[in-house]
Order: C-alpha cells, then sequence, then structure tokens
C-alpha cells in the first residue's frame, strides 16, 4: 500500500513497520490538518496488512507534539453542552489507537505536552531520549482540564497521586525522560544517541511476529486491563486456543522443534544470544 500526498504525516513501510515522521511547524501543533492526515492514515493502516508496528517521530528535534491547538479551544461555546453518552472527536479516534491490532510505538525526542502527551499515551509503547524529551499536560494553566483522557490514561499508569502532581504542576516542573520512565510514563528513558537503533530493532523485531498473533496478544493485555480476573483468564485462554490453531503458529512450531531448539544444546545457546542481547540494552546508562 502506497502512502501519500500526507501535509503533516511523512510515512514510509519497511519490514512490516510503518515510521510515521511528523512534521508540522512550527511546534507540532495538532491542529486541523494534523488531525486530518491521522484520520485518513488511520483509515489507511487499518486495513494494510503488510504493516504490523507503527513508530511515530518527528521531524523537528525539538518538538515532538508540543500541544492541540489552543486557538481552537477558544472556539467551544460559552454554555457546555449536556453530557456525552458515546465517545467522540479525539477521544474516538485515541481508544481506536489502544485497539488497534497493530503494535504502535513513539519515540519521543522532544517536547510532548497536553494533547500530544495524550495522543502518546493512546499508543502502545513510549520511549523517551534521556536530554532532549520533554513530557508534561499542562492544562490547568489555563484554567481547563486535559481533554483528550489524560487524567484517565495518567491515573491508570501513574496512580492517583502522581497523576495529580503531574496535572497541576507538570506546566511549572514539566517532566525529564529519566522522571517519566520512573512513574511509569514511558517505557524507557534511552540516551539520545541510542534511541533510534533501540526502537527500530524493537519494532523489527516485533514485525517478525504473525499479524494474527499480535493482535491476539493485544487483545488478551486490553482484556487483563478492563476485565475482572476470572473473566481475563478466560478470554486468554480463548485466545490461546486460537493461536495455537493458527497455520503459521503450527508451521513456527514444527520448524522450531526441526531445527532442535529443544534439546539442551539448543536451549543453552539461545539463552546465551538472550543474555548478550539484555546486557547491550543495559549498557545504555
Amino acid at each position: 500500500m502506497i502512502y501519500k500526498n500526507y501535509k503533516v504525516f511523512k510515512i514510509e513501510v519497511n519490514q512490516g513497520v510503518a515510521f510515521v515522521t511528523i512534521d508540522n511547524p512550527p511546534t507540532n501543533l495538532i491542529d486541523m490538518l494534523f488531525w486530518a492526515d491521522m484520520e485518513r492514515f488511520f483509515y489507511q493502516v487499518t486495513r494494510d496488512d503488510d504493516v504490523r508496528v507503527i513508530v511515530f517521530q518527528s521531524a523537528d528535534p525539538e518538538f515532538f507534539i508540543s500541544h492541540y491547538d489552543v486557538s481552537l479551544l477558544t472556539e467551544y461555546p460559552d454554555d457546555p453542552p449536556p453530557k456525552p453518552i458515546n465517545l467522540g472527536g479525539w477521544k474516538k479516534r485515541f481508544i481506536e489507537f489502544r485497539t488497534l491490532p497493530k503494535i504502535t510505538i513513539a519515540k519521543i525526542e522532544g517536547i510532548v505536552g497536553g494533547g500530544g502527551n495524550e495522543f502518546i499515551l493512546s499508543l502502545d509503547m513510549r520511549f523517551g531520549a534521556i536530554g532532549k524529551a520533554v513530557f508534561s499536560q499542562g492544562e490547568a494553566s489555563l484554567g481547563i482540564i486535559a481533554g483528550g483522557g489524560g487524567t484517565h490514561w495518567l491515573t491508570r499508569l501513574l496512580g492517583r497521586a502522581r497523576a495529580l502532581e503531574v496535572m497541576l504542576s507538570s506546566f511549572v516542573f514539566p517532566f525529564s525522560a529519566e522522571m517519566a520512565e520512573r512513574y511509569g510514563w514511558i517505557n524507557r528513558a534511552l540516551p539520545s544517541d541510542k534511541i533510534g537503533d533501540f526502537v527500530e530493532e524493537l519494532a523489527y523485531s516485533i514485525a517478525y511476529v504473525p499479524a494474527e498473533t499480535i493482535a491476539l496478544i493485544k487483545k488478551s493485555i486490553i482484556a487483563a486491563e478492563e476485565l475482572p480476573v476470572k473473566e481475563a483468564l478466560l478470554e486468554e485462554d480463548h485466545l490461546f486456543n486460537i493461536s495455537t490453531s493458527l497455520p503459521e503458529s503450527k508451521k513456527r512450531m514444527k520448524e522450531y522443534l526441526e531445527a532442535g531448539y529443544q534439546t539442551r544444546e539448543k536451549e543453552l545457546e539461545v539463552a546465551k544470544v538472550l543474555e548478550e542481547s539484555s546486557e547491550k540494552v543495559d549498557k545504555k546508562d
């Protein structure tokens, strides 16, 4: 599938990974151009079976996504409308990203705040560059609250006390990549000269997994988040049984056994490779 004629996004697909570079000067605002590209990209990538992983990054070394366009917020009515009964707008799109049967990753090497932060919270994984990435959710300084799910998802990730800290003070005390990692806001804080290689290698390794398996794993994890324990475990049983019935799964398991990977010698070889990979990652500090 060809991705062209986008205004804000530059999209390249390689080995099952779509690299989406955000380029919306001067500060990568979430504005109408951004939303038009986001809607179009979501519609297109949902139907692209060749893409299993999506990596969002920025063309601007200082901004990932600054925030939502405040000028659009000034157009909201003086009297608030009735409480909605269905999700709409950016919340609807963000929740769709959370349930998309593909893995979504944010590679953050600059400032991200407000609606930009809510966007990365809708993705599956987040990685920040040490000394470059800066995180905030600073709507309170304008007298408003986060409107794209920020209060909800940050509370889930950070807990009540830390979510309140972020919401009420991060416009004065923004979070570094290291602090965001410590709070559980992002997966990892990585040196700025290593984050690109790390995220790329991670994306390609995930893209090696069959698309059906990625979708099943993500569905089971969402169930673990949202369902009572017994229901979630029953859902996992069901999804596990589906995964073992897949032709690609049967093919890979057969090849695994035929290659001798269940012998002591091969298992030790695998353990050594995993240890070396772990040491390589741990050297980030």
